[in-house]
């Protein structure tokens, strides 16, 4: 069985649990290397009990949260929030008009970003996602102008949103995106998620380092 298969069949297997040992920058540019065990939970002893293999892995990667520790959980995923930065184009959303109630609509474009997001983004990291020229405020009460440019599902959403408060909305997608990329692969990023840690990443390779 390939080394990656290996490594989520062990994982997904009852009372085994994952431990992310270590996580360091590598050799090459934007490279991780990391150091994972798993093991079984022994409910006779109610403890956890380190399996031999210890894995490796390397992912030249874009975008990281990464907390060492123990794991219950891991997916390789191409469709996740966590990807709409680097797989979804970015969409320029242009409104006009003025709403009843425009703190209302402040709270609403902030909860559309997290029901977008969920807890894996929050504003403070994406400032770019919003036109941040002038404060919210301010540009909504101005009756015209650009909400932000941000990837399309966050955009679609801000559409809803801002024609439920009575304004129109018009989106323009960056027609630049599809012939961006790094030979077609550059839109394809995958999502290593470990309970609360994730690494974002082209692809993902797993080797074993040895036995303990």
């Amino acid at each position: 069985m390939p080394k990656r298969e290996q490594f989520f069949a062990e994982l997904g297997a009852e009372q085994q649990y994952g431990v992310l040992l270590v996580a360091q920058m590598g050799g090459a540019p934007n490279e991780i290397q990391a150091i994972v065990e798993t093991a079984e939970y022994d409910a006779a002893v109610e403890a956890c009990a380190l399996n031999p293999a210890i894995s490796s892995a390397r992912w030249a990667c874009w975008n990281t949260r990464a907390s060492l520790g123990v794991f219950g959980v891991a997916t390789l995923t191409e469709d996740h929030p966590l990807l709409y930065h680097h797989n979804t184009p970015k969409v320029a959303v242009h409104f006009e008009g003025k709403p009843d109630d425009i703190n209302e609509l402040v709270l609403d474009v902030s909860q559309a970003y997290v029901s977008t997001f969920l807890e894996w983004r929050h504003l403070v990291e994406m400032p770019d996602d919003l036109n941040r020229s002038v404060p919210l405020v301010d540009l909504l009460q101005r009756g015209i102008g650009l909400l932000g440019t941000m990837p399309k599902p966050l955009a679609e959403r801000m559409a809803r949103v801002l024609k439920h408060h009575g304004l129109n909305a018009s989106l323009s997608e960056d027609n630049s995106f599809e012939s961006v990329d790094d030979h077609g692969r550059s839109t394809l990023a995958k999502a290593l998620i470990l309970d609360s840690t994730y690494i974002i990443a082209l692809d993902f390779s797993f080797e074993t380092m040895g036995k303990r």
